[in-house]
Formats: C-alpha cells, sequence, structure tokens
C-alpha cells in the first residue's frame, strides 16, 4: 500500500497555511509572485517526499535548486506586498543559479550557497515583517494583520530550516547518511508544528491609546478627537481624512491606495495615524466606515446589510465586531435606540 510522505503532507500543509493568510492580496504583482511560492513550496514538499519515502533519487539534483528559488520567491512577494518593488530583478535569479552550477560542477558548495541564501533572505524578510502596516501596503486593510503574520512565519521558517539544514549536514559528514530519513520527517514535523500555530494563534489587534472610544451623551458614536501633537501631524491627519472621505466604502482599501490619494508615503501615513490617533489602521478606517452606518442608520430604514455593504465592510462578523466595538452596541441594539430617541422627541 502506496504511503504519503511526511515531507509531501508537511509542504502541503504550509502552502495551504500560507494561502489562506494570504487573501487579501490582489494587487498582480504581489499575487503572481505569492502563487509561484506557493507552488514552489508544495512542489519541494513532493520531491523531498519522493525522494526520501520513495528512494527516488533522480531528484536528488532538483531538490537543492527548487529550494533556492524558494526565499527570494518569498521575499520579492513581500516587498511587492510592501509597495517597495526591487530595483535589480535579476539579482534575486542568482542563488538558483549558483546553486544549479554547484550541482553540476562543485556539489560541495550547494549546501553552503543554500545556508547563506536562506539566512540571508530570512533575516530580510523579518527586517520588512517588522516594518508594520506599511509591510503590507498592497493588501486589503481587513487582511494586514495575518499577511504580517505570515511574512513573520515564513521568515521564521526559512531560518527554522537553515539551521536544521546545516545541522543535519554537518552530521552526515561524521555519522553517514543513515539517519537522514528520519531527520527530514522531524525536522518536517516541526514546520508543520510552527505552520499551524501560526494559524491557530489568534491575530493580534493592537489596542486603542484612545480613552473616549464609545458612546458620546446624544448616543452617537465618539469622533476621533482632533491630534495633539505637533502641527504638522495635524496638517497631514486632515490630508489623510480627506483622502480617507474619498475611499472608505471601497472594501478592498489597501494602505498603498489610501497613501496615493492623500499623496503621502504609506509608512507616513500609516505612523501619524498610530501616532496622533492611538488607532491601527483598520481601527481608524473602520470608525469612519462605522460612524457612515450611524449615519445611514439615523437617515434610513433600509436593511442593516446594505447600509454595512454601502459603508465599505465586507463581512457580517467584521462589522457586527467593529460596530460594537465604537458604539457599545450591536447594529440592531444602535437602531433600536435611535427609533425610541425619535418617538421620544416626536
Amino acid at each position: 500500500m502506496l504511503s504519503i510522505p511526511l515531507p509531501f503532507l508537511a509542504g502541503l500543509v504550509i502552502a495551504l497555511t500560507l494561502h489562506a493568510n494570504l487573501k487579501g492580496v490582489s494587487a498582480p504583482g504581489p499575487r503572481w509572485v505569492f502563487t509561484a511560492f506557493l507552488i514552489f513550496y508544495a512542489l519541494q514538499g513532493l520531491i523531498v517526499g519522493l525522494r526520501f519515502g520513495y528512494g527516488v533519487e533522480a531528484l536528488a539534483p532538483v531538490q537543492p535548486v527548487t529550494a533556492a528559488a524558494m526565499p527570494p520567491l518569498a521575499a520579492l512577494a513581500f516587498l511587492m506586498l510592501a509597495d517597495r518593488p526591487p530595483q535589480r530583478l535579476w539579482l534575486h535569479a542568482l542563488p538558483p543559479v549558483l546553486v544549479a552550477l554547484g550541482v553540476l560542477l562543485f556539489p560541495p558548495a550547494v549546501d553552503i550557497v543554500l545556508f547563506a541564501t536562506f539566512v540571508a533572505y530570512g533575516l530580510a524578510l523579518w527586517r520588512v515583517a517588522r516594518g508594520g502596516e506599511a509591510a503590507a501596503a498592497e493588501a486589503e486593510i481587513s487582511r494586514m494583520l495575518p499577511i504580517l503574520r505570515t511574512a513573520r512565519l515564513t521568515a521564521v521558517l526559512m531560518l527554522y530550516f537553515a539551521l536544521t539544514d546545516a545541522m543535519l549536514s554537518i552530521y552526515t559528514l561524521f555519522a553517514g547518511r543513515a539517519v537522514v530519513p528520519m531527520a527530514v520527517g522531524l525536522m518536517n514535523i516541526g514546520a508543520i508544528v510552527l505552520a499551524l500555530l501560526s494559524y491557530l494563534a489568534p491575530v493580534a489587534v493592537a489596542p486603542s491609546a484612545r480613552s473616549d472610544a464609545g458612546l458620546v451623551p446624544d448616543g452617537t458614536p465618539a469622533p476621533v478627537a482632533a491630534p495633539t501633537e505637533a502641527a504638522e501631524d495635524a496638517a497631514l491627519l486632515r490630508q489623510i481624512n480627506a483622502a480617507l472621505d474619498a475611499t472608505f466604502r471601497d472594501e478592498a482599501l489597501t494602505l498603498a491606495r489610501l497613501a496615493r490619494k492623500a499623496g503621502l508615503p504609506a509608512r507616513t501615513v500609516s505612523a501619524v495615524i498610530n501616532r496622533a490617533t492611538g488607532y491601527n489602521l483598520s481601527q481608524f478606517v473602520n470608525n469612519r466606515r462605522v460612524a457612515e452606518v450611524c449615519r445611514l442608520i439615523e437617515t434610513e430604514d433600509r436593511p442593516l446589510t446594505a447600509l454595512m455593504l454601502e459603508a465599505g465592510f465586507s463581512t457580517k462578523s467584521n462589522f457586527n465586531r467593529e460596530f460594537r466595538r465604537v458604539t457599545g452596541l450591536s447594529p440592531s441594539q444602535y437602531r433600536a435606540k435611535m427609533r425610541r430617541s425619535a418617538a421620544a422627541r416626536a
């Protein structure tokens, strides 16, 4: 009976985990590179599984070349997602080319090149991921945090595989290759655990530094107060608010699009919002959307779902959660409250 090799399962699990977290990437540049990366990741799991699970040694020369292609693809995808397209695209083709030359001409160099590639790109990707919201400027705002989590997971996996492969290579120099299949299996179990922990862990949302969230006495959502930082921040925030007024209804709104509309760099937009209002970007945008829904509730009697979609929310769960965060009430409770207030005034 055929069995499914563990490396194949590991590649599939991790590829599916990354895919689930990258659903909000609609920009064509990052999208195709992400797709290529996921294909290579799953392909690498298949190659390793066939080689060590079924002894298909004909794949031995292919395995390091496909492995060397994955770090550059991941880095390119996240750089494009951060609206930072690389200047010298051809440089990222060097790792698989060098590994292929090593396989043909000087096999001892292959492990060294692979180790350097995974470490260099892993550290670079970790730095990109630590850039905060600007590192996912081309992603839908509602998906930014899962995508940042995916960038960190990808960086950790690169460093993890660099370390474990190096340890395995050193071990085989002195003790032979008898334990390689078992070691590969253990390495892939570790990778699966890392991927599942990343997928199952809740997405952290930066807490608001403001204390006035909720309802003001007349029952309307508390507005974002004018910033008290620098006059420059106040001027920039006015630009950002003007841009948001023109774009918040787009459910696929991205930081990059908002920044372009405001005429500012994406990093500046994110930093000014965080510093001047105490909200993260998602909260800032959703505050405006909730305010619009509240205005529509007070003036129209259409179904709440229609108002939700008109204001830019794409899912009911996110709409209900954000509406309650801002107002302290569910949308239906808020509508009932407004109707009671209107009846009392009449």
